[in-house]
């Protein structure tokens, strides 16, 4: 994982907070063990002079080592009734090094105290004050070692430190897995729909789907998903465009000629009682309808904002049959099959594949009517691993060289008389809006074949656990 990632940044900030909680949870700890500690020892002190206070008999001096070190202390002195009294008693093996009063030391000297004896690995000779239990009077004093307290400390901090290691560890991960799958996802999610889409920005499946159950990245969602959709249109027009100013020159010459003709016959007609003019009015109707249709089609292909694909599932089986009933009932001369199995499932947009398919289904029809002969047109389908794939094949006498060449290019591709080319180019392009493509697989003597391939849906990183 790398550290400039947003995974990689929490995780080194939980580490770095985790080392400070440990840090705020032991120091606190080892503070109230020293103290607890040294209080113990001044609570058995107590206890041990208060039973030899109780007799006026001395005791013997191995008893009262005993006493002295069940208490953990070389000296004890009480303090009753303003009368400071040694009552326990041993040697002591060096000076006394420093005193603690126990009745008035803050917590940041408590603290400070407690990180001194860590440091320091030699043995101290120290005096501790604290106030006696229950009352048992003023004042009590001992000494005692600080190498028998410093071990203890030691281990309690070890103790300490691994109880509270196994609870920071344990907050830290849920915390970084709640944060991983909460935030991170969903935005790795993001941004792998902005990767994709850069990539292909003309595939509808790249669009991003608002899923996240949290506000601002919903927000954030919605507004990438409208912005994807406003640029694929302006992309779209933008293209039209492009290719309507090639075809412009082209246009306007096909267009002159066209209504040439048309003038030459309105010249004759004006003032002429004429039979030919009879004759001639076909044609002229003729020339000037092509020319109509020929303008109409190039504005509205100008004008043409195609919407993303809706994909959603649908039985591919009753969308070929009215492709078919559509066409069949144009011609008796071509027969209509469907290799389509019912039930056939594929996820795309309907009205959009119905257009594709009548596209091409009316292309065959139109090829094998113009050869007088009768026909067969096939629709068939399969899967792919990538997919499916729908195919479009006739019996007709096949494309031109000059049309296979700039098939799918506006005003470039028509094969019929008086065709622009856009049926071909606008399918192509509605295809390539759900992130497939249409091929011509061959196109001879014997017929054409046209394919299709349509991917499965897309599922981008996070898309499966969205939040």
């Amino acid at each position: 994982m790398k550290v400039n990632t947003l995974s990689g940044r929490f995780l080194v900030l939980t580490t770095v907070f985790v080392v400070l909680a440990e840090v705020l949870i032991l120091l606190p700890g080892l503070a109230n063990f020293r103290e607890d500690y040294l209080q113990t020892r001044l609570e058995r002190a107590q206890i041990a002079s208060l039973a030899l206070l109780t007799t006026d008999m001395m005791i013997e001096p191995d008893l009262e080592q005993e006493l002295l070190d069940n208490a953990g202390v070389y000296n004890v002195v009480l303090r009753r009734d303003a009368v400071r009294q040694l009552v326990l008693s041993s040697p002591i093996p060096q000076p006394i090094s420093a005193t603690y009063d126990l009745r008035e030391e803050p917590f940041v000297n408590l603290v400070r105290d407690a990180l001194a004896v860590l440091a320091d690995p030699q043995n101290h000779v120290i005096r501790v004050i604290g106030d006696p239990v229950q009352k048992g009077g003023l004042v009590i004093e001992v000494t005692l070692a600080t190498q028998p307290m410093r071990l203890a400390m030691i281990e309690s901090g070890l103790r300490l430190l691994s109880l509270s290691a196994v609870v920071s560890v344990v907050t830290a991960f849920l915390l970084f897995f709640l944060v991983r799958r909460l935030m991170v996802v969903p935005i790795k999610r993001v941004v792998a729909h902005m990767a994709a889409y850069a990539a292909a920005p003309e595939d509808a499946r790249t669009i991003i789907r608002p899923q996240a159950r949290i506000e601002e990245l919903r927000v954030a969602e919605e507004a990438l998903a409208s912005m994807q959709h406003q640029l694929t249109a302006a992309l779209r027009q933008k293209e039209r465009l492009a290719q309507l100013g090639q075809a412009v020159a082209k246009i306007s010459h096909d267009l002159r000629n066209i209504l040439t003709t048309a003038q030459l016959f309105a010249d004759r007609m004006e003032g002429s009682d004429d039979p030919a003019v009879q004759r001639a009015a076909p044609k002229l109707m003729g020339s000037i309808g092509r020319a109509i249709n020929l303008c109409e089609t190039t504005l509205a292909f100008g004008r043409a904002e195609e919407p993303p694909p809706k994909l959603e599932p649908f039985d591919l089986a009753g969308l070929v049959a009215e492709v078919i009933e559509g066409e069949q009932g144009l011609t008796a001369a071509v027969d209509f099959l469907s290799d389509v199995p019912p039930g056939f499932e594929i996820h795309a947009d309907r009205e959009q594949l119905y257009r594709v398919l009548s596209n091409l289904a009316r292309n065959a029809r139109q090829a094998i009517e113009a050869t007088g002969k009768p026909g067969t047109i096939e629709i068939g389908a399969g899967d792919e691993p990538e997919g499916w794939w729908i195919r479009v094949q006739d019996t007709g006498p096949g494309l031109p060289l000059k049309a296979r060449e700039r098939l799918f290019q506006p005003f470039s591709g028509g094969v019929k008389k008086g065709g622009t080319g856009l049926g071909l180019a606008i399918s192509a392009e509605l295809v390539r809006g759900h992130g497939g493509r249409l091929d011509l697989e061959r196109s001879d003597e014997t017929g054409t074949e046209f394919r299709l391939h349509l991917p499965r849906p897309l599922l981008l990183a996070g898309d499966e656990a969205a939040v």
